[in-house]
């Protein structure tokens, strides 16, 4: 047992190392390059297409494009925003961050591209409800001699949707933060206690449709970016006096290689520290995974590049926003250089000790809001996968199989299935990219399409 959790260790760190990151990471550059940074030219437009500016009742979809963002960023925004930007900064200091930065720049390209497509070639599930996602625009736009391309990516999903890592961190969360140092014994039973809970929430959303989980996580994220966002401006109130100091070391230590603690990729030199910050920043903001175009393929819209404009924000408020606050609070006061805790535990430092007392508590609303907004997503995402690989009819059994693993990643320790999902998770990637790269020159034809008709219509843009 013990050389199967190694080998799955293995497998996972191998499929996360420099090749996904290669995959992701340079795709997401010649994409860049091929728009000609167009999109970013865009935003503006795509905060008005947000707002529901040009929301048609009457358009193909399902859901709104506040919704389809709402669905894709709570199950982006949760743990790898808190505890994955502690381990990037204990690891290799602030100059960290501004890799994470470099990554979510690429990953907007990437997004945009992605989930444009996922509009444009649309499919039919067998019901004959209009579907979109990577599986769907791997068949609809590549044609079916690529199908096994995209039941690799519904077989991979339908393991990596699992949410047994978030629950299990939540677990600890709730334990190391309010049980124990309220004497409150843990085990088994608290575990089972809060895992039941968790399994009920969910059920009670998701067992209601990509309806009932958009319209929840529509009220959800706004409510927690914006309590995260207090939060921080608080801990950056009280330590005011060093956050200029610690800005710059973002920028000064990008490119130093002197606070990298982590195992040498090029001699211990600055291509480690690059490599752990964009690998933080893809793991958070999963541009390229392929999760985003299954939430924004629902969007209710007959103008693929404004649903690509919409996912185009995804990457920057989660990684330019909310990594961003976690990395500064952290910075500002000082507790990644002064204790040797990592993780969530980090965070939940920087917290106590800028609000004593309560500061950790507050955090812990925060964790639990963002683990569980991304519970109903994730559901979404392998039931869609399910449906795909063997119809419509059938893709609630996943549900029931999705909420009896809440209660299994609250009750045990799951190191070998927690990287056997981030395995598979990230394998999602490949069919995802390879597809799009491809695909690419039609996007940048609608793209430039969709301009001259913002043009024609003497739109602002």
């Amino acid at each position: 047992m013990e050389q199967i959790k190694q080998l799955i260790a293995d497998f996972s760190s191998i499929v996360w190392g420099l090749p996904l990151l290669i995959l992701l990471i340079g795709g997401g550059l010649y994409l860049l390059i091929r728009s000609k940074f167009g999109t970013f030219r865009l935003i503006g437009h795509a905060v008005e297409v947000l707002r529901g500016k040009y929301d048609d009742p009457n358009d193909p979809g399902q859901i709104s494009h506040f919704q389809a963002l709402s669905t894709a960023l709570s199950s982006t925004i949760g743990m790898g925003n808190i505890a994955g930007v502690a381990v990037a900064i204990s690891i290799g200091g602030p100059g960290a961050v501004f890799w994470m930065w470099v990554s979510a720049v690429v990953g907007m390209s990437t997004k945009f591209f992605t989930s444009t497509l996922a509009i444009m070639f649309r499919g039919k599930d067998s019901n004959g409800e209009l579907q979109g996602g990577p599986m769907y625009f791997i068949i609809e736009g590549l044609g079916k001699n690529w199908k096994p391309l995209a039941i690799m990516f519904s077989v991979c999903g339908l393991i990596g949707a699992l949410p047994v890592f978030n629950v299990n961190q939540l677990t600890q969360a709730i334990n190391d933060i309010l049980l124990r140092p309220n004497n409150v014994e843990v085990g088994f039973n608290s575990n089972l206690i809060i895992g039941f809970t968790l399994a009920n929430i969910t059920a009670i959303v998701i067992l209601g449709g990509i309806g009932r989980i958009s319209k929840t996580a529509s009220r959800l994220v706004p409510f927690m970016v914006l309590l995260y966002f207090v939060s921080v401006l608080i801990i950056l109130f009280v330590n005011i006096d060093v956050v200029p100091k610690y800005f710059t070391m973002i920028f000064t230590d990008a490119f130093a290689a002197n606070n990298y603690k982590g195992d040498a990729f090029f001699g211990g030199l600055v291509g480690g520290l690059i490599l752990l910050g964009i690998k933080r920043g893809a793991f958070s903001n999963e541009a390229g995974i392929g999760t985003a175009p299954l939430a924004h393929g629902a969007a209710k819209t007959n103008e693929p590049v404004r649903e690509g404009l919409v996912a185009m924000l995804g990457p920057a408020i989660d990684t330019l926003i909310v990594c961003t606050l976690t990395a500064l609070a952290i910075l500002v006061t000082g507790v990644w250089e002064t204790t040797s805790d990592n993780g969530v535990s980090l965070t939940a430092n920087a917290f106590g000790n800028a609000m004593p007392g309560f500061g950790k508590y507050l955090l812990l609303v925060c964790i639990a809001v963002f683990s569980v907004s991304s519970l109903f997503s994730f559901s979404y995402y392998g039931s869609k996968c399910l449906s795909f690989l063997i119809g419509a009819n059938n893709k609630h059994y996943y549900n029931y199989f999705y909420i009896a693993s809440i209660i299994l990643g609250a009750t045990t320790s799951l190191d070998m299935m927690i990287n056997l999902i981030d395995g598979v998770f990230a394998l999602m990637a490949i069919p995802t990219m390879i597809s799009t790269i491809i695909l690419a020159p039609k996007v940048v034809n609608e793209l430039n399409a969709y301009k001259k008709r913002l043009k024609a219509n003497r739109l602002k843009i």
